[in-house]
């Protein structure tokens, strides 16, 4: 099978990681294919923040905690790198964009032997006036809505067989 379609269908995501650091090496090739995502009319409007920094890693573990339904101790579930991806709120397809930003970081992670999960609550991070704050230090000027946070790390759980696909969910015509 093609080397792409089998990290489709092989990538799962990982809710338990090992504290060691990803190599910046890695994280380089991750964000680049998310650089190259499909995006509106080639924008290229959706932005990344690679977050390697273990303080400011904390900081967006809680703020999305603080918006989390169950109050998950940490809801990056102990992963050392978070990608964050937003994008300009004038863009009108800013969460398609970023989504695919998010899809391509995942499937490169799962490529490289990176144990990776798509973690929610992005929107309301950065509408949080600390995760505002956060976006005006870097320099980020305009109106962002966080789309996703791609988590990062080494796997400290054994990996999961995908289950087997709803039926009715495929029409040819």
């Amino acid at each position: 099978m093609n080397e792409v379609l089998q990290s489709i269908l092989s990538r799962r995501s990982c809710k338990k990681f090992k504290p060691d650091m990803v190599p910046q090496e890695l994280i380089d090739q991750i964000t680049e294919a998310g650089l190259y995502a499909p995006n509106f009319m080639g924008k290229q409007s959706p932005v990344i923040l690679a977050v390697t920094d273990k303080e400011t890693r904390d900081m967006l573990s809680r703020l999305n905690r603080k918006y989390d339904p169950f109050k998950r101790e940490d809801p990056f579930y102990g992963a050392p790198v978070v990608l964050v991806v937003i994008a300009p709120k004038e863009i009108p397809a800013r969460v398609y964009d970023g989504s695919l930003v998010m899809g391509n970081m995942l499937l490169a992670a799962h490529a490289l032997g990176i144990g990776s999960c798509w973690i929610h609550r992005a929107k309301e991070t950065f509408e949080d006036p600390e995760g505002k704050a956060l976006l005006a230090s870097l320099g980020l000027e305009g109106e962002f809505e966080g789309i996703g946070n791609c988590v990062l790390g080494y796997p400290d759980m054994e990996k999961k067989e995908a289950p087997p696909r709803r039926e009715n969910r495929l029409f040819k015509i």
